[in-house]
């Protein structure tokens, strides 16, 4: 199996990490400083995590579902599926009222209409439960952006952004909620170290479980 470096990004963080995005590339975050020369020896030494990792993100990629937009398809929501029925209305929009209702005739744009409903939620339920435990962990920030990143749930910038996939919206909202902790941390520990993972520890002491149910079935949350 290939073990070449799809992407490398460098910024000020101070450890190596390796990611396996879902399409099976390695993705390796490094520090400015860090030699290509010490990057290529990691890799070398973590091969066999490298191949298991990729084989298995490949595999959940062969087995993702893939919509169709017809009716009675069953589409996620905060952990649970709702069903889509299609409707005669002419209004120009998704509806949501413990199920998904749309106008036959914007058939054709249904998964525009999808993200653009589920990016809607996203900024809403997570700019509250940010609110929520921003109090909790006495962190600022400086504003919420909710991206279209396939591959990382969230990020925390320098300047003290918050960053969020709407595709996390699809999860649990106790999934939904780790991210959050995940992300407000950072902004008071940068890398993920010992200090970092007790502070979320301290916050939310389900993260690990969390954890494994992204790693297991953050394939499903597509569209």
């Amino acid at each position: 199996m290939d073990l070449r470096i799809q992407k490398l990004i460098r910024t000020k963080r101070k450890t190596l990490a390796l990611q396996i995005r879902d399409d099976g590339a390695l993705v390796v975050r490094a520090p400015l400083k860090v030699s290509l020369r010490y990057i290529q020896e990691v890799i070398a030494k973590k091969s066999r995590w490298i191949k298991k990792k990729s084989s298995q993100a490949i595999e959940r990629a062969r087995l993702k579902p893939v919509k169709k937009f017809i009716e009675a398809e069953e589409f996620l929501y905060l952990g649970n599926f709702y069903k889509l029925y299609l409707s005669e209305s002419k209004k120009k929009r998704l509806c949501f009222e413990d199920k998904f209702l749309l106008p036959k005739a914007d058939i054709d744009k249904a998964r525009e209409l999808f993200i653009g409903w589920y990016k809607a939620q996203a900024k809403k339920i997570i700019g509250e439960r940010v609110k929520l435990y921003s109090k909790q962990i006495n962190a600022s920030y400086r504003k919420i952006r909710i991206t279209n990143a396939s591959f990382r749930w969230g990020s925390c910038s320098q300047k003290g952004d918050l960053n969020f996939s709407w595709r996390i919206v699809m999860a649990p909202l106790k999934v939904l909620d780790y991210v959050v902790v995940h992300e407000m941390v950072h902004l008071l520990e940068k890398s993920h170290s010992k200090r970092f993972w007790e502070r979320v520890s301290n916050y939310y002491p389900e993260y690990k479980m969390c954890r494994n149910w992204l790693k297991e079935k953050g394939f499903s949350l597509v569209i």
